[in-house]
């Protein structure tokens, strides 16, 4: 599925108002965006299906304010990234994270807490808008064009965030012991 699909499916929905070709799009980024939030939200599952679910619903409330200058997932992060920091600034469910706890809850899902846990104290010390793009260049394998776009700055600033973090990241991992082996 490619970009020319996403075109097609936004011009089957706006012009002849096919719901179901809304429904391909939700079907092809929901895993992405919901991870997007995962991600940022430091493994809040709940949270992240909250936002994933406002995220869908202003993108099919805006559909036609999509015009195709970039691609459909570059505007689909635009409002996922909008709709975190709405949530970020309203101050409505960012709470700190408590290592035991989520320890507890994940431990017998997941074998790999502990290194899911320092990852996440890692992007814990980075700016937010450090962890924004360190996120979505190496998780959602966004390009540093795109990753601009979705936060609205310029691309040298992308790329200083990139670097901020990568470095920030590597000092706290290298200090945990992943640097060593």
């Amino acid at each position: 599925m490619s970009n020319a699909d996403d075109l097609l499916w936004v011009t089957q929905l706006t012009l002849l108002g096919d719901k179901s070709a809304f429904d391909k799009l939700t079907c092809k980024y929901q895993s992405p965006i919901r991870r997007f939030f995962l991600n940022l939200t430091m493994g809040d599952g709940p949270l992240s299906d909250d936002l994933a679910q406002e995220t869908f619903i202003k993108a099919y409330l805006n559909i036609n304010a999509f015009k195709g200058i970039s691609g459909f997932s570059t505007w689909l992060y635009r409002i996922a990234y909008n709709v975190f920091y709405d949530s970020v600034r309203a101050q409505k469910h960012f709470v700190d994270l408590d290592e035991q706890v989520v320890d507890n809850q994940h431990s017998t899902f997941n074998e790999f807490s502990a290194e899911k846990m320092d990852i996440y104290q890692a992007l814990k010390l980075l700016r937010r808008e450090e962890q924004t793009a360190v996120l979505l260049f190496y998780m959602e394998d966004k390009t540093q064009n795109e990753i601009a776009k979705i936060m609205n700055c310029p691309l040298g600033t992308v790329k200083t965030y990139l670097l901020k973090g990568k470095e920030k990241l590597s000092v706290y991992l290298t200090k945990a012991g992943y640097g060593n082996k």
